[in-house]
């Protein structure tokens, strides 16, 4: 059995992630808010483009938390809670609010969750699309 410690997240991993994230929303014009957790849930680091509507910073947030502890992509899960999904109440259930829009991506390192990452301020396809670049500048799943 092997007890190999997995590195967490550390801040200059979060510095990288919001960094690339904000290099792919900038590339297409969109101003976003970026949000990264660690593994247990806490706020690493956070940044919102002066030009973002205020409410994407609560969006990338909560969009991090969801993928964080459901491990994965909010895209991913959708479908799941439209009122005919199999947990269609789910995003009532805790008192922490989930939230269900493409965005949120959970972070993987040596097949371990170390944290996630969620962007808001863009259309859900294009937030999808900024968190996959920032997770694959980790170098992640």
């Amino acid at each position: 059995m092997s007890t190999t410690a997995t590195t967490p997240l550390a801040t200059a991993d979060a510095e990288a992630l919001i960094e690339a994230a904000r290099r792919a929303a900038e590339t297409a014009g969109v101003p976003v808010s970026v949000t990264v957790l660690d593994a247990g849930g806490n706020l690493l680091a956070f940044r919102r483009d002066d030009r973002a509507v205020l409410i994407s910073g609560e969006t990338s947030t909560r969009k991090a938390y969801t993928a964080l502890q459901l491990d994965a992509p909010t895209a991913d899960l959708v479908d799941l809670v439209k009122p005919d999904g199999p947990f269609h109440s789910l995003p009532t259930a805790l008192d922490r609010p989930l939230l269900f829009i493409a965005g949120g991506r959970p972070l993987h390192r040596d097949g371990r969750l170390i944290g996630a990452v969620g962007v808001g301020g863009g259309t859900p396809a294009q937030d999808d699309g900024f968190a996959r670049a920032a997770v694959e500048e980790l170098g992640g799943s």
